[in-house]
């Protein structure tokens, strides 16, 4: 075998082992972290059982109380511990995989436990997926840390600690790894592939070991296809969860915009947030929690076709109460129940108006659960094998598929976005524009800027302009006045006629050629945005200001600044890499 055989085999074994210690540990962290939400729920309600039967047992003061004071331990954790730890987690993985090489904060691990153990347990309207998603990835990122592994290792591990921690809470290997490679990495090449699909499997092994090997929800009665005539229902079915889907996003980031408007601490909004939990739940305990209680529930048809509609507008609003305020949790679990009992409303609907070729509302509620999904986190083919995976039932996989292509679909047309990009792209990063658009973006403009500018003040008479010019390397200058500020710019197709002409040198000053209206760049921007502005207008530089003082010159940066750092920034990756 050659050298380069050896390096690459040995490559593939390192990986392989990696994958397994993430696996492992991920495994054991989604373990773990379930356990740590019953110890918790048993001291916030005096019981581990399901929380819906548990709240319908306890008085009203006590469910309104718990989901505040959840919020009150919440808030200030997040808030001084780990900002990051705050909503749905997945965002800030990607965030991590796309702008800072897979590096995640270590601290992250126990803040995002604890945190999200106590929104879960106390009634907080999230899931546990997200979480551990996070969780799960700060464990591949602390191992490659440790290791001084190379970026896209670290990328890889990351992706390792995803995929064990969708396939530990689901009993779902397959699902995880493709959640992975679909959602966090956007990767499907056999070198990220392998470890993370090895990753999956330990993962797996490890709860299947402590949590038993059974479906996360028990399909019955068991579906049947009744007849084909239910295809066209199904893709209506898509339709109908794509557009909830999409209202899902856009409630969810409203209600947290609300929440950044109050005026007040930013830690003691969670408890403003388990307040209004508090007494929704009330009306309706359905909301509280994961929610997999309720989903049972509408899978075996217990719920009329009203309550099922109503309920997923409450939990909607009480996802995006509990993320918005600032709890800490996932997104999966109200996005399974929303679709439950959207579907289960929309299945009774049909079954009613066409019950000879209609299977019973469940079959919908599961097919909806899967569209929803999709539709929320632009993932089809997660959704699929999840809710394959999920059910154990194979016979559901047709109608699954076609719901969940067509929710995905018109989700994708209705909001470029999936529920957890936007959070990204309301930060400025873009992580469908490419490597080229996030290696710009991660690069801000104070660190290429040159400091050293050369000015010209706006007195200053043509003749003395000529001079100065004349020894410059420059061919556009930014004009002052006499109190320093930027006033205006001049360029070479502004001075070019007149500077030979003697009989104006010393009747004109620089503010009579000078541009007045100047297109500058923020210190604190990036150098996409300056590429952006310098393109437009096809300039060679840009005048660079003060953030807090737009008159204040602070610097000048060029095209070939911003080009130069790239192709820096490039180098630098390509030399770390394996």
């Amino acid at each position: 075998m050659s050298i380069l055989g050896q390096l690459r085999t040995n490559e593939h074994t390192i990986m392989a082992v990696m994958a397994v210690i993430v696996g492992l540990a991920g495994g054991f962290g989604a373990v773990g972290f379930r356990f740590l939400i019953r110890i918790i729920q048993t001291i916030a309600y005096g019981s581990p059982a399901e929380l819906l039967t548990v709240v319908n047992t306890i008085s009203w003061y006590i469910k309104v109380w718990i989901p505040a004071l959840g919020g009150l331990f919440v808030g200030p954790l997040v808030y001084f511990l780990a900002r990051e730890a705050k909503g749905h987690g997945v965002p800030e993985v990607m965030e991590a995989v796309a702008m800072k090489g897979g590096v995640i904060r270590k601290r992250l691990v126990f803040v995002k436990s604890l945190a999200s153990a106590i929104s879960i347990s106390s009634g907080g309207s999230v899931g546990r997926e997200g979480p551990i998603v996070q969780i799960g990835s700060a464990i591949g990122s602390t191992l490659g840390q440790a290791l001084k592994v190379s970026a896209d290792r670290m990328r890889t591990l990351v992706g390792c600690g995803a995929a064990a921690g969708i396939a530990a809470t689901f009993n779902s290997p397959i699902a995880g790894s493709m959640f992975a490679l679909e959602i966090v990495l956007g990767d499907f090449g056999l070198a990220t592939f392998s470890p993370i699909v090895i990753s999956s499997v330990a993962a797996t092994a490890v709860s299947r070991h402590f949590l038993g090997d059974i479906p996360a929800f028990i399909v019955l009665p068991a579906y049947e296809l009744v007849s084909a005539w239910e295809f066209p229902m199904y893709l209506v079915l898509g339709l109908f969860c794509g557009a909830a889907g999409v209202a899902f996003t856009k409630t969810l980031y409203w209600v947290e915009d609300r929440f950044d408007d109050l005026k007040i601490p930013e830690y003691l909004k969670a408890a403003i947030g388990g307040l209004v939990l508090g007494v929704a739940g009330l009306y309706f305990p359905q909301i509280l929690g994961v929610g997999y209680g309720a989903i049972d529930l509408a899978l075996m048809q217990k719920f009329a076709g009203w309550l099922m509609l109503v309920l997923v507008v409450v939990k909607v609003l009480a996802t995006s109460i509990t993320i918005g305020s600032g709890g800490s949790g996932g997104i999966f679990a109200p996005s399974l129940f929303v679709g439950a009992m959207a579907g289960g409303f929309f299945g009774g609907v049909v079954n009613h108006l066409f019950p000879a070729v209609t299977a019973d509302p469940g079959a919908y509620s599961i097919v909806g659960m899967g569209a929803v999904v999709a539709a929320t986190t632009h993932g089809p083919l997660t959704a699929i094998l999840i809710l394959f995976e999920m059910t154990g039932e194979y016979k559901i996989i047709l109608p699954l598929m076609l719901s969940c292509i067509i929710g995905s679909i018109i989700s994708g047309q209705l909001l470029r976005d999936s529920i957890y990009t936007l959070k990204l792209a309301r930060r400025g990063i873009d992580i469908k524009g490419g490597k080229e658009v996030n290696v710009l973006k991660s690069i801000l403009v104070r660190d290429v800027m040159s400091r050293k500018v050369e000015t010209i003040m706006e007195g200053m008479s043509l003749e003395e302009m000529a001079d100065k010019i004349s020894k410059s390397k420059y061919n556009s200058f930014p004009v002052l006045n006499a109190d320093n500020q930027l006033v205006g710019i001049i360029s070479f197709n502004d001075y070019s006629d007149a500077i030979f002409d003697e009989d104006l040198k010393h009747l004109v000053v620089a503010k009579d050629l000078a541009t007045p209206d100047v297109v500058t760049v923020s210190s604190e921007d990036n150098l996409y945005t300056a590429l952006e502005k310098i393109s437009r207008r096809d300039f060679a530089t840009l005048p660079v200001v003060s953030p807090r003082d737009p008159g204040e010159l602070v610097g000048l940066i060029s095209r070939r600044d911003i080009i130069g750092a790239y192709d820096n920034a490039i180098l630098k990756k390509s030399l770390f890499k394996s």
